[in-house]
C-alpha cells in the first residue's frame, strides 16, 4: 500500500461508480451499476483512513471486518479482499448491490464527518465480483460432520446465511423453499437492473458446494409442518419465510383489471420474466406508451416505477402521500429513477381507482396532502386538505405500500408465540422463538427490512442452533 498521511487520504475524492447512460439503461434490464475498475477500487480503498477503531464495522449487521478486507483491496490483493468479506457476510456480492451502506456503515464512517464516506459496499461488490470473475467462488473450510441437521425454511437472504454458516459448521443443513427457484426476494423482488440473478444463482451453488441441500417447491405448513421436520428428521429448524402478504389500501376499484400488488407485479417481471414475454409465458399488462403509476415511497415503489419505463410506459409516476425527504427509498435509487424520466407526484393520496363498464382500469381521484405532527415512525403525518381532489388518467398501477407476514406457518404452527401483526416472536440476542428447537429471522420476525438486516438475525441464529443442537441437554 502507497504510504500516505491520514491528510492526503482526506484529499481523495469519492470515485463514481461507471454506470449506464440512463437513455440507454431506461429502455433495457441489464445492470445500471457497471462496478469499479482495479484502478478505481484502489484508490477509493486509499481513502479508508484505517482507524485503530473503527467504528464503521459497528453499522454493519453482520460485523464485515471492513477496515480489513478494504486495507488488502488499497494493497491490490483483491482475491485476499474477498476472503476476508467471507469470513462474516455469506453473499458479499448481492449485499454490495442492495444493501443500504449509506445508512449503516458508510454513515459512521470517520471520513464521511467532513468529506463523502469511503464507499464501502462499492469496494465490497468489486472485491466479490473479482473472485468471482477470475477464480470463481472460492469453497471454505469445513469443520468435521457432527451428524446434526439443521431445516432452513426459506431460501431468502435470511435463510441463506444461516445455511452457510451451519454448513461450515460441519452440521447437515436443507433449506426448504417454496417457489420452483431459489433466492425469495432475491430472486422475485428486486430487479435484474439492481441485481443480475445470474449473481444470486452462482451464490447459490456455492452453498450447494459446501453441501447445503436445496428441495424446491415445497411449502413447509403443507408438504410438511414445523413440528413434522423435527420430529421425523431434524434437530432444530430455522425459519426466515420472510414477509410475503401485500398490503393494500383498501380503497373502492382496488380490485380493477390493471390494479396490481408490487408482489404479482415484481413476481411476474422479476422470475416469471414477463419482460421477455413472449419467450417467456407469464405476462403483465402491456404498459407501452400507456401511463402508469407506483403508490409507495419505498425501493420496491422504486423497481416497480423503473421496470414500468423499461417496459415502454409514455408516462410512469411515483405517488406518494409524503414529501420526498420522508421517503425511505435509498437515495440512489431515487436518484436513478429520476434520471430515467419517472415523474414524482408528491403529497398526494388515492381516494378510489375508476374504471370502465368492463373494470378495466382508467382513471384514479387523488387528494393532495400536507404534513402535520410526527406519527408513531417518526415522520410527518400526512393531512389531506379538503377541497384538493382531482383525477388523473392511469392505465396501470402498482400498490407498494408494504407486506404482512405470511399465515400458512402460523396456521399450521400455532404453539409458537406472534404478535398482533402475525410476525414469529424471538429472543433478539439468539433468534429463538417460544418453540423448542425453532428459531427464525428476517422478515417474518421484523416485517419488511432490509437484505442484510435478514442475513444479520441468520447469523445470529447460527450461534445458536449450533450451541443447541450441539448441547441441547442443557438447553
Amino acid at each position: 500500500m502507497e504510504e500516505l498521511t491520514n491528510k492526503e487520504r482526506m484529499q481523495i475524492p469519492r470515485q463514481k461508480m461507471p454506470e449506464q447512460d440512463p437513455e440507454k439503461r431506461k429502455k433495457n434490464f441489464k445492470e445500471v451499476n457497471l462496478g469499479f475498475t482495479e484502478e478505481l477500487a484502489i484508490k477509493e480503498a486509499m481513502r479508508c483512513l484505517q482507524c485503530p477503531k473503527p467504528v464503521c464495522i459497528s453499522g454493519c449487521p453482520v460485523d464485515i471486518k471492513i477496515d480489513e478486507f478494504i486495507g488488502l483491496i488499497a494493497q491490490g490483493d483483491f482475491l485476499g479482499a474477498a476472503a476476508k468479506l467471507k469470513e462474516d457476510n455469506a453473499l458479499p456480492a448481492i449485499c454490495g448491490r442492495v444493501c443500504p451502506q449509506e445508512e449503516q456503515c458508510e454513515i459512521k464512517c470517520v471520513i464521511g464527518k467532513k468529506n463523502d464516506p469511503v464507499a464501502i459496499g462499492r469496494l465490497e461488490r468489486f472485491a466479490a465480483d473479482y473472485e468471482r470473475e477470475h477464480t470463481g467462488i472460492r469453497k471454505p473450510e469445513i469443520k468435521a460432520k457432527t451428524g446434526k441437521k439443521v431445516a432452513i425454511v426459506g431460501s431468502g437472504p435470511a435463510g441463506l446465511s444461516c445455511a452457510g454458516d451451519l454448513a461450515k459448521m460441519g452440521h447437515d443443513v436443507t433449506v426448504f423453499e417454496a417457489l420452483h427457484e431459489l433466492g425469495g426476494v432475491l430472486v422475485y423482488g428486486i430487479p435484474e437492473f439492481r441485481l443480475p440473478k445470474e449473481i444470486v444463482r452462482i451464490e447459490i451453488e456455492s452453498l450447494k458446494d459446501i453441501g447445503v441441500e436445496f428441495k424446491t417447491n415445497s411449502v413447509i405448513g403443507f408438504s410438511d409442518t414445523i413440528d413434522e421436520l423435527l420430529e421425523n428428521e431434524y434437530d432444530a429448524a430455522f425459519i426466515g419465510v420472510g414477509a410475503g402478504l401485500p398490503n393494500f389500501m383498501r380503497i373502492p376499484g382496488e380490485n380493477m383489471i390493471g390494479v396490481y400488488s408490487a408482489n404479482e407485479f415484481l413476481t411476474r417481471v422479476n422470475l416469471m420474466k414477463a419482460y421477455k414475454f413472449p419467450e417467456y409465458d407469464t405476462p403483465v399488462l402491456n404498459c407501452k406508451d400507456k401511463n402508469v403509476a407506483v403508490f409507495g415511497g419505498g425501493n420496491t415503489a422504486m423497481d416497480a416505477v423503473r421496470i414500468s419505463k423499461r417496459l415502454g410506459a409514455k408516462n410512469s409516476y411515483i405517488i406518494y402521500r409524503r414529501s420526498e425527504v420522508e421517503m425511505p427509498a435509498r437515495i440512489e435509487e431515487v436518484h436513478h429513477a429520476k434520471e430515467e424520466g419517472i415523474e414524482f407526484i408528491m403529497l398526494t393520496n388515492p381516494l378510489e381507482f375508476i374504471g370502465d363498464e368492463e373494470d378495466w382500469l382508467k382513471a384514479v381521484k387523488l387528494q393532495k396532502m400536507e404534513l402535520g405532527e410526527p406519527d408513531d415512525s417518526g415522520r410527518r403525518r400526512p393531512i389531506p386538505i379538503e377541497g384538493s381532489e382531482y383525477v388523473m388518467d392511469l392505465d396501470m398501477t402498482v400498490i407498494a405500500i408494504g407486506n404482512g407476514s405470511n399465515p400458512i406457518i402460523q396456521k399450521t404452527t400455532p404453539d409458537m408465540e406472534y404478535n398482533k401483526w402475525g410476525n414469529i416472536v424471538v429472543d433478539e440476542e439468539t433468534m429463538k422463538t417460544s418453540k423448542k428447537g425453532v428459531f427464525a429471522g428476517g422478515d417474518i420476525v421484523t416485517g419488511g427490512a432490509t437484505v442484510i438486516l435478514a442475513m444479520g438475525a441468520g447469523r445470529v441464529a447460527t450461534k445458536a442452533i449450533d450451541e443447541y443442537i450441539m448441547n441441547s441437554s442443557e438447553w
